[in-house]
């Protein structure tokens, strides 16, 4: 007679509020990074699905698989020493996260490994013990873990091998302390909009509700703790923005006056366009080639009080958006490796390579090239890269000039050619001026 197997009676859900929820959906977050998904869209959708989590839960996942992407080569090289075959993604995933939660609290050790064998029964339940075994393991020779990364580049500066390389070659005094910008916590800064507020007066409600901020040169206001920006006074109503204090700079040097037509060609999130619209009153076109990200900047201009002429797109296809006026100014803010802003996106370090960076070249020479034609004579156009690769910027500026004889730099010596590395007040950028010489038309 046949024995009839028992079934297995599912797992009950996982508290949201303990740490092993936290630890199950970060690792998610971070497999889908692994496999090549974008770590933005993937949190945003699986807060879509879960809309009645706490403010706590949704952080307390973000700031794993956030610090975990951060982390890029650390858990790997000690996986390395634990492991004799590869795990399915999302236990190997899960094994990322629990090792920077261990080392971020060392003290809390015991309660870590039996968090992440619970999210790891969520997962696979036969690769508990897997988990629960590694983890151990590591807990035994912690001293050792010093000692195999500082000897792995890759793990020492937690960034691609490739990545490192460039760098060096590129920013032969300065690469050490890139990488370890690229590492830390962005800082939160925020943009005050002229037209409902003043920078003093917002200075004050800050201070009145105990945060604390200073005002940088550009007047961006660096705060001195990131937090949510429900906790913002007055952003609701629009009176200030979040906005990183080094993107500050491109509506500054772009120099708008009243009365100007002017292009954003690369407009989403359109933090910038808002930028430009609160300092002079002027004819904006913000370009964005996708739908969903154009929406933002509308959103975001309703919530300002703003308003521009918003098209979907693609600027180097001026037969669907041109109406054949010149600009008179033009901002080309165009896509590109996003190698300065790195901490804020730990992900691309982990989903961009080094082939990429000819393929942002190339599109980035074709942007400006076609934008260049809609410019008027005597008219300013600033290129802006979020990168910190010379390819991508000075190589390229240089590139431009050559092929536009009627193109020349422009402006204060300070922002023809300015080359931001990030620091602990912004994120690191490129800029530069460039104007249409009216002596070539």
């Amino acid at each position: 007679m046949k024995q009839c197997r028992q079934a297995t009676a599912p797992l009950p859900p996982l508290p949201p509020d303990s740490l092993a929820h936290a630890l199950f959906h970060a690792a998610q977050l971070v497999a889908a990074v692994i496999e090549g998904s974008n770590l933005t869209t993937r949190y945003e959708s699986l807060l879509r699905e879960n809309p009645t989590w706490a403010d706590g839960v949704r952080g307390a996942i973000r700031d794993l698989a956030w610090n975990t992407l951060r982390d890029y080569g650390r858990g790997d090289v000690t996986l390395a020493h634990f492991l004799d075959k590869p795990l399915p993604i999302p236990i190997h995933a899960l094994l990322l996260v629990a090792l920077y939660r261990l080392e971020q609290r060392p003290a809390h050790a015991h309660t870590l490994v039996d968090q992440a064998v619970e999210a790891a029964a969520r997962q696979a339940v036969g690769l508990k013990g897997v988990v629960n075994g590694v983890l151990r393991n590591v807990l035994r020779q912690s001293t050792r873990l010093s000692e195999w990364r500082a000897a792995n580049p890759v793990a020492r500066y937690a960034h691609p091998e490739w990545w490192i390389a460039r760098l060096r070659r590129q920013h032969e005094n300065d690469w050490e302390a890139i990488l370890a910008a690229g590492n830390l916590h962005p800082p939160m800064s925020l943009r005050v909009n002229r037209r409902r507020a003043t920078l003093d007066g917002y200075l004050s409600e800050l201070a009145s509700a105990g945060i604390g901020a200073r005002r940088l040169a550009n007047d961006a206001l660096l705060l001195e703790h990131p937090l949510s920006v429900t906790k913002l006074p007055g952003f609701g109503e629009g009176r200030v923005s979040v906005q990183d204090a080094g993107a500050q700079w491109a509506a500054l040097w772009l120099g708008a006056r009243d009365g100007e037509r002017v292009l954003d060609a690369c407009a989403a999130p359109g933090g910038k366009s808002a930028h430009l619209l609160e300092l002079a009153d002027i004819e904006l076109t913000a370009l964005e080639l996708d739908p969903g990200r154009a929406g933002r900047i509308r959103t975001n201009l309703t919530r300002l009080g703003l308003d521009a002429e918003v098209q979907v797109a693609d600027c180097r296809d001026l037969d669907a958006w041109w109406d054949g006026q010149p600009f008179d100014r033009i901002l080309a803010d165009v896509p590109c490796s996003a190698s300065g802003v790195v901490r804020r996106h730990p992900d691309v370090k982990w989903l961009r390579r080094e082939s990429d960076i000819a393929a942002f070249v190339a599109q980035q020479a074709a942007i400006v090239d076609t934008l260049w034609h809609t410019l008027a004579f005597g008219g300013t156009m600033l290129y802006v890269t979020c990168s910190v690769f010379e390819d991508e910027n000075r190589c390229q500026i240089k590139r431009f000039l050559a092929r536009h004889p009627d193109a020349e730099l422009s402006g204060p010596p300070t922002h023809r050619i300015h080359p931001m590395l990030p620091t602990t007040d912004h994120d690191g950028f490129y800029y530069a001026c460039l104007r249409k010489n009216p002596g070539h038309g």
